[in-house]
């Protein structure tokens, strides 16, 4: 008669019946409901955890992308007619339509940048404003978004359009006034005295980052030229492209396209060092929830050395009735391993529902505690979602599957190279 294959129904029957049973018969069942709830509790943790970490990196990502260039040109410095060391761009028209015929970009804008202090009555903050044309500004995702703006890009023209917070800061409201003071404003026999202009406020943008919605400010392009005595020039040039994430595989092209003396800087580089950060922290945090699985899975070996003690005489009961070791290994390894796989099932369970209602509990969590948990002014960005990726699920499925069922190898083993007849002995 040939031999049962391995992972018989009957070894998965004898693996069940261990499962269920009672103290009173043997069995373990408080120690299996504690390895289940703990590997349940850590594999939702896990999955949270990755979940809101590729949310804030996400969201971080999409604020950049959505209100800055993805690449901006300027000019290597040379000196100008008076001598003086400049980095303006002369034939930015020029410069532009070259970048722009670069297959894979989308956007070319020029720009001029400059600092003033903005003021409404008593209430002063220092801003940066940008020049752009109307038609490059209705282009920038985050800046242009009606839902989340106040007033109208139609009259940009007649305007300023500030960020949310710095229009907090000065108490303004679309209608109201603001005067910006440019320092290095108008040359006079006597020196340069500030450059002082009243402008209405036009448009309030909520752009998703603090920082931005802070300090930034557009102006008409032709009105800044004025104001930061850039007349017929440019300060830079701001590139968006189709694939952002490819930026560098890009920047050939257009460093072909701008000529020897342009210069490039990408988004890559001024966020480069916060998003080496973020991977050294999911790897950090990854660790971390990782070890809570493993202490989750030490529960099933405390479990199965318990169920292994009280079911001595039935082992050596079966390894007379002709069980050979390695059944006896594989019904107690399906014994701790039904308890670790139904701990994963529900954990993902719970974590993807977790994940999935983030930001309802958040701002449950938010609310419940005054609005201290998620604060935009120290965080950076208004809103720290979650974001479900398959493969950090499958990862804390692996995990956790891997260490479960590699644990329950040791008391599973113990129990396939029991002795028989000293299990026998005393019954």
């Amino acid at each position: 008669m040939a031999a049962p294959a391995p992972f018989s129904r009957y070894e998965f029957l004898i693996a069940w019946r261990y499962l269920r049973a009672k103290r009173a018969e043997g069995g373990v069942s408080v120690m299996t409901w504690i390895s289940l709830i703990g590997i349940t509790l850590a594999v939702a943790a896990l999955i949270i955890t990755l979940a809101v970490r590729s949310g804030f990196r996400d969201e971080f990502v999409s604020t950049i992308l959505g209100a800055n260039a993805h690449v901006t040109v300027y000019s290597q410095a040379y000196q100008d007619e008076n001598g003086k060391l400049t980095r303006v761009l002369k034939d930015y028209a020029g410069l532009a339509e070259q970048l722009e015929a670069v297959d894979g970009v989308t956007r070319v804008a020029p720009l001029v940048k400059g600092q003033v202090m903005a003021v409404n009555r008593d209430e002063t903050t220092g801003m940066e404003v940008f020049g752009i044309a109307a038609e490059d500004l209705a282009e920038i995702p985050r800046i242009a978004d009606p839902e989340t703006a106040r007033g109208s890009l139609d009259d940009f023209e007649n305007g300023v359009a500030i960020g949310r917070e710095a229009a907090r800061s000065l108490g303004v409201v679309v209608g109201d006034v603001v005067r910006f003071i440019n320092p290095n404003g108008t040359r006079t026999a006597f020196g340069t005295s500030p450059r002082r202009n009243d402008y209405r406020v036009v448009y309030i943008f909520n752009s998703g980052r603090y920082d931005i919605d802070k300090t930034r400010a557009f102006l008409p392009f032709g009105e800044a030229q004025v104001f930061f005595n850039r007349d017929g020039v440019a300060d830079e040039i701001d590139v968006s492209v189709v694939e952002p994430e490819r930026i560098d595989d890009l920047v050939p092209a257009l460093a072909a396209a701008g000529g020897s003396t342009s210069l490039f800087w990408t988004w890559k580089d001024s966020a480069g060092g916060f998003l080496r950060a973020l991977e050294v922290e999911d790897t950090v945090m990854f660790v971390l929830m990782s070890v809570l699985v493993l202490i989750a899975s030490m529960n099933i070996i405390s479990g199965l050395v318990m169920l292994v003690k009280n079911k001595g005489r039935d082992i050596g009961i079966l390894r007379t009735m002709g069980l050979t070791e390695g059944a006896i290994l594989r019904v107690f390894f399906l014994t701790g391993a039904l308890v670790g796989t139904l701990g994963t099932l529900f954990g993902v369970i719970l974590g993807c529902l977790f994940a999935i209602y983030f930001d309802p509990i958040l701002a449950f969590v938010n609310g419940a505690s005054g609005g201290g948990v998620w604060d935009g002014a120290v965080r950076g960005i208004y809103r720290l979602p979650a974001k479900l990726e398959l493969n950090d699920v499958l990862a804390a499925v692996g995990l956790s599957l891997f260490l479960s069922w590699g644990i329950t190898l040791i008391p599973a083993r113990r129990a396939a190279r029991m002795n028989p007849v000293e299990a026998l002995r005393y019954e």
